[in-house]
């Protein structure tokens, strides 16, 4: 998979980036810098096309995942981050996900599917990936959720309804509200931040 690999200091774990739809490998450099400027990163761009646009995994329509695709993509990419650990020597037990719209989506679908694959996860405006499954034990994993109470792609039900299902399953969610729909703010940003400062410095 295309992506960037950029070495932090001794110690501190690897944020692994995963832009929406349309973007690239270097659409959450930034917000990364603001989390953790001393972290590794790594950052991927999804390799599946929709009109010419990046993504993670295919859908039937908006809103509406093609369920065969998301398990094999999800897969791919737990693959992908246990051989970037291997080539590039960071501790594969202290990967922190950040993900927005599609990226929180194949995030929150590898929460779904494997246990232990994240030390925590920054999911802004995700969707639940997979309905009526049974999830691994999330083992007290930190989750913070960006949401929008006004989001036309993301509704407020979706947001609660991943925040039981992972809470229910052991996870340890907490959930940042905004009205400004789809849009990844500065503000929610900064409450991510926040949270990553609490459970991870």
């Amino acid at each position: 998979m295309k992506h960037i690999y950029q070495e932090g200091l001794s110690g501190y774990p690897t944020l692994l980036l995963l832009h929406g739809t349309g973007g690239t490998e270097r659409d959450l450099l930034p917000i990364a810098e603001t989390i953790d400027p001393n972290a590794n990163i790594l950052s991927v761009r999804g390799n599946v096309l929709e009109n010419g646009m990046p993504r993670f995994f295919k859908r039937l329509a908006e809103g509406v995942f093609d369920q065969e695709d998301l398990i094999k993509q999800t897969e791919n990419l737990r693959q992908f981050i246990a051989e970037a650990s291997e080539q590039y020597q960071f501790d594969r037990d202290q990967v922190i996900a950040i993900g927005y719209s599609n990226g929180a989506n194949i995030a929150g679908s590898l929460l779904f599917h494997y246990e232990n694959v994240f030390k925590g996860a920054i999911l802004h405006h995700p969707m639940v990936p997979r309905r009526d499954v049974i999830l691994p034990a999330q083992n007290g994993t930190p989750v913070f959720i960006g949401a929008g109470k006004n989001d036309p792609i993301c509704s407020q039900e979706e947001s609660v309804d991943l925040e039981k299902i992972l809470t229910e399953n052991g996870a340890k969610v907490k959930v940042h509200w905004e009205n400004n729909g789809h849009q990844l703010t500065q503000t929610e940003v900064l409450a991510a931040k926040e949270w990553y400062q609490e459970h991870f410095r």
